[in-house]
């Protein structure tokens, strides 16, 4: 008869990657240290090869090619089985329950709290845990069972991930009233300054949308400063520095209130992004992400 690994070895080996220190590993996993390491050691008699190579003298240790590579399966089989657990609690009402969302920092401040609000009305057994990311750790955070649904900007890669678009967002440009008075309208880049148009850093996907919906290739328009936030940038056109993107969610909630600011068409047609919910193709929450896009949708 075959022998399988068990979820308590693949937990192990999954932690043990995570603090690379078996006495770290041991305390998360609220095991003491041998039994930890022999349930590894047992991982490895099982799979017939070594997945980490330990040196005890250095109290150093690096995980093996094929050690990594168990661990990236392990943690796919460990959001499965969170998947399957969650399935039987789905059994009766799916909105009820801890449910883990992640969202991206050019959403997250104009739609979580409305969203909140919203859910504690509608569905007052539903706890939202939310955490505010960047798009590349979200979507590692879910393909490792840490999240169960991402609010994101797409299109983005989601790396096989299942998706739905819930809305758009469209793009403006925003340039101080003093400077507004000097370009001729319809805006087109031609007329704009060298390094004058202000951007994101390019871990917010918001500057990839933007730069491409809006049709920005002149390379030389864009300022090498980058920012972390929107508030950044607003700050920076609002001293007259130049001018930049802001999504419409973020103008309809406040962000450019008290700056001397205008709001303008950006050049091309149409310029957006979409909203989109992005989750496990394995989870078995998708009525309950299915009811979350409904109330996102209504508040774009």
């Amino acid at each position: 008869m075959n022998k399988f690994p068990s979820l308590k070895q693949l937990h192990y080996l999954v932690t043990l990657s995570e603090t690379h220190h078996f006495g770290e590993a041991a305390k998360r996993c609220f095991v003491s240290q041998s039994t930890l390491s022999s349930g590894i050691q047992n991982l490895e008699e099982l799979l017939d090869c070594h997945l980490v190579e330990r040196d005890t003298k250095a109290k150093t240790l690096v995980f093996t090619s094929m050690g990594e590579q168990v661990v990236e399966r392990a943690r796919e089989l460990l959001a499965c089985s969170r998947d399957l657990i969650e399935l039987s609690r789905c059994c009766g009402d799916g909105m009820e329950g801890p449910l883990r969302v992640g969202c991206i920092p050019t959403i997250a401040p104009f739609l979580l709290c409305g969203l909140v609000q919203q859910v504690n009305a509608l569905y007052p057994k539903l706890n939202l845990l939310l955490r505010e990311d960047t798009t590349t750790n979200l979507l590692a955070a879910l393909q490792h069972g840490e999240m169960d649904v991402l609010i994101l900007a797409l299109p983005v890669d989601i790396h096989g991930m299942a998706s739905k678009v819930v809305g758009r967002d469209a793009f403006k440009m925003v340039i101080s009233k003093q400077q507004a008075s000097s370009v001729t309208m319809p805006l087109h880049y031609a007329d704009l300054p060298d390094k004058s148009v202000f951007l994101l850093e390019k871990e917010h996907c918001l500057t990839e949308h933007a730069v491409s919906a809006c049709q920005l290739t002149a390379k030389e328009k864009i300022n090498p400063f980058t920012a972390t936030s929107l508030h950044t940038v607003v700050q920076m056109v609002a001293n007259g520095l130049g001018t930049t993107f802001i999504p419409q969610m973020a103008i309809k909630h406040g962000i450019l209130e008290n700056q001397n600011l205008v709001v303008i068409e950006p050049p091309g047609k149409d310029a957006y992004r979409e909203i989109g919910l992005v989750w496990r193709p394995t989870s078995s929450r998708v009525a309950t992400f299915e009811k979350l896009g409904e109330i996102v949708k209504s508040l774009l």
